[in-house]
């Protein structure tokens, strides 16, 4: 080859080469000085008429019902669900049946965008039968979603229980809302315990709360019951009032007493009555609860009794006393030897009973032992003392503070197991209540391996 040709060449090559050298950190050296910007809130949680924030609950018998409540924007006049037996194969579609929607009127929250959101009840089910059930608008669906009807029997069960969410929800709780289920698939139902999230009227946070737990809530059906936060404003300065989100997009009994519908309920499922109370009402209102949940409990046929809400009768949080929800709420608690009270609000985990009855309270059966638990799910933590509890008559059996928690919880005839695990699955503590005929109860705690 030409030696001259050969040495045009090697030049070429040397200049390409010389240049990657140039090219190359300069190309470094601006994508480093670029910045990362954060893609909006307004964007990322605005509505679509594509269904979203899908969220099973219940307003009837779960035996023979079963509401489904979702979100789309404004444009939607369409909205609808479809119903079918579940089968093994996709030809199940051939017999679904098309159920029109309510919708609620507009919802805004502190964001720039408006949204609807859209109920249907399913009627008539039969009892302990899996359904697959989607909801749109009849051009834009979900996906097919599966959920298993009650027992007309008390089967054995089981179900999660949560304390508060609230903070850095998508950060940070997800991966609790998962691993709990991913514990226990065959949960039935999920008690959340208040403050799901931190501004009643933030939107992203609600969106927040839905992406955490996804297709688990279309699945699973909630029972929640209101915080301080769900009446919380982002905006200061204006009056407190129940989220603007919360009864439109969860669809829940209204058997409570007048003016609380569908924060004060109750639901029973296989045996069991879960009665959910709206503690941040004081006063008169507080009175009318305490009322109608002595009538709840009087006329109640079920063989356990879970009570949920969200200021602790015993706090663990220092400097805090819900004197009023204690004085009126505890006598009968333990009147009717109420078996579980589930609670949150104080960011800390504490579990434990009532030794001594507090002055003038008498309980139906001298054995009465109610389980009180206190817990958290999400990442804010408060300092955890036993002094509320101990100045009122009552005794922890196990807490721990900086933890985050969720709770399993399993019924089995005259058996009741809880667990609470640790974020990352371990077990923290847990105990069986067996209950005799009579009604006497026998707690014993659950041997915790050695880590």
């Amino acid at each position: 080859m030409n030696k001259k040709l050969l040495n045009s060449r090697w030049i070429r090559i040397s200049l390409f080469l010389l240049a990657l050298f140039v090219v190359v950190p300069s190309i470094n050296i601006a994508l480093a000085n670029q910045t990362a910007i954060k893609y909006p809130d307004a964007e990322k949680y605005k509505p679509t008429p594509v269904p979203d924030r899908i969220v099973l609950t219940w307003k009837g018998e779960p035996t023979t019902t079963q509401a489904v409540s979702w979100r789309t924007d404004t444009s939607v006049l369409t909205p609808q669900a479809q119903i079918a037996v579940a089968e093994d194969g996709p030809n199940f579609k051939q017999n679904a049946t098309t159920v029109t929607a309510e919708s609620s009127t507009d919802v805004k929250g502190n964001q720039n965008y408006t949204a609807k959101f859209h109920t249907v009840q399913f009627k008539d089910l039969t009892p302990n039968t899996k359904y697959l059930y989607r909801v749109g608008d009849g051009v834009n669906w979900s996906e097919w979603f599966q959920f298993t009807t009650a027992s007309t029997k008390n089967e054995p069960f089981a179900f999660l229980y949560v304390g508060d969410a609230q903070n850095d929800i998508l950060e940070h709780w997800s991966r609790v809302i998962r691993k709990a289920y991913s514990d226990l698939p065959d949960a039935r139902f999920i008690i959340h315990a208040g403050d799901l999230i931190n501004h009643g009227d933030a939107d992203e946070q609600w969106g927040e709360w839905f992406e955490a737990g996804g297709w688990l809530n279309g699945m699973v059906p909630s029972i929640p019951t209101p915080g301080n936060h769900e009446y919380a404003k982002i905006v200061p300065n204006t009056p407190s009032s129940l989220s603007p989100y919360w009864r439109p997009q969860f669809a829940l009994p209204e058997n409570g007493p007048a003016g609380h519908e569908e924060t004060v309920y109750y639901t029973d499922y296989q045996g069991m009555r879960i009665i959910s109370l709206d503690t941040n009402k004081k006063g008169a209102e507080l009175d009318k609860q305490a009322a109608w949940l002595e009538e709840a409990l009087k006329n109640n046929p079920n063989k356990w009794t879970v009570i949920t809400f969200h200021h602790p009768i015993f706090a663990n949080s220092p400097g805090r006393d819900n004197v009023e929800i204690r004085e009126k709420l505890l006598p009968i608690v333990q009147k009717y030897n109420v078996d579980l009270v589930l609670q949150g609000h104080d960011h800390s985990y504490a579990r434990g009973h009532v030794s001594n009855l507090p002055t003038g309270v008498t309980a139906k059966d001298p054995k009465s032992n109610t389980v009180f638990v206190v817990s958290v799910s999400g990442p804010k933590m408060y300092d955890l003392t036993h002094k509320n509890w101990e100045e009122n008559g009552a005794e922890v059996r196990k807490s721990v503070k900086n933890t985050q928690l969720y709770q399993l919880i399993r019924v089995d005839g005259n058996v009741i197991r809880y667990e609470a695990r640790t974020a990352t699955g371990s077990l923290f503590d847990g105990f069986e209540l067996k209950k005799s005929a009579n009604g006497e109860k026998e707690i014993k705690d659950l041997k915790m391996k050695d880590k």
